[in-house]
């Protein structure tokens, strides 16, 4: 009795095809991986299901008859995309295909991750991305709510809804102009910006807090000539002789330029660069292609900072 056309399996019909791409059972199992008796026994169980004779058997080789010319012209297209979803099935695993959701905060939206962010789609066109920066609440949201699929933030927290990973960590530099005797210690503390115009972040953000912390251990008063709410406004502000800033070392290597001094800022005010994901769900190849993109620039900022 044979079997419905119905139940024949794609591993019949694979086992079929390369049958009349390659002409002998020897070959077709080279062709696939298994034994040639795995493909006898395979090209006889399609013929049973099917009820047709698909190869004339000789002596020497298997002729393929005018049944199994007009199936195999009708399932060539089948592997055919079979074989285009089996090259995106193996790109999306190697990190080549799909889309990556990435959030960060300005200190390093702003500076570091367009730079990852070209080299890791240089060898990617398959791939694309949906890029935002945003303050510290809504990356955490983002990340949070699976909006994003992962964030890059400054933050010395680590929110218990979140996966956090610390990339990087180091500290605070001050910006004061190349000309001035400032420019001439190699390191500034807070005490030394007192009494001179000085640019400073909202107190109410967190390294608005951070850097007012400092000024109160070292005795003098937070009292910025103008206040920001983003360090790159800060560092832009420098540049102009507004004023000294402090700010993280990502912004202060972005922004510099020559009539600004970079320079270690005391008391040290420690940062950390973090990797955000949401809890329980695997990072893809994407997040970690994107994440080795953006490591080696941390480091060769590090190394900028403590030459």
């Amino acid at each position: 009795m044979t079997g419905s056309p119905t139940d024949i399996s794609l591993r019949l019909l694979e086992i079929f095809a390369a049958m009349m791409r390659n002409g002998t059972t020897v070959e077709a199992a080279a062709a696939l991986g298994v034994s040639q008796p795995a493909v006898s026994a395979g090209l006889k169980q399609l013929e049973t299901q099917l009820g047709i004779v698909l190869f004339e058997r000789t002596s020497r080789r298997m002729m393929p008859t005018a049944e199994a010319e007009a199936l195999f012209a009708e399932i060539r297209p089948m592997f055919s995309m079979l074989q285009g979803f089996t090259q995106t099935a193996r790109d999306i695993r190697q990190g080549l295909r799909g889309r990556l959701r990435i959030i960060a905060t300005p200190p390093i939206g702003h500076t570091l991750a367009p730079r990852a962010l070209r080299s890791f789609l240089r060898e990617r066109p398959g791939v694309s991305v949906a890029f935002d920066v945003r303050r510290l609440e809504h990356v955490l949201d983002a990340v949070h709510s699976g909006s994003a699929d992962l964030g890059v933030a400054i933050t010395m927290d680590r929110p218990p809804s979140l996966n956090t990973e610390v990339l990087h960590e180091t500290h605070m530099v001050a910006l004061v102009p190349a000309e001035s005797d400032l420019a001439r210690q190699s390191q500034i503390r807070a005490g030394d910006l007192d009494g001179r115009p000085f640019i400073g972040m909202e107190v109410d953000s967190k390294l608005g807090s951070l850097v007012r912390s400092a000024f109160v251990q070292d005795g003098v008063g937070y009292l910025p000539h103008i206040e920001v709410r983003y360090v790159s406004t800060a560092a832009e502000l420098a540049n102009h002789g507004l004023g000294n800033a402090v700010v993280d070392p990502f912004t202060a290597h972005f922004h510099a330029r020559p009539q600004i001094a970079i320079r270690p800022f005391l008391p040290a005010c420690p940062i950390r660069v973090v990797l955000l994901t949401r809890r329980g769900v695997p990072r893809s190849e994407l997040a970690h292609a994107f994440v080795a993109a953006l490591r080696p620039l941390l480091a060769r900022n590090l190394h900028r900072v403590h030459e």
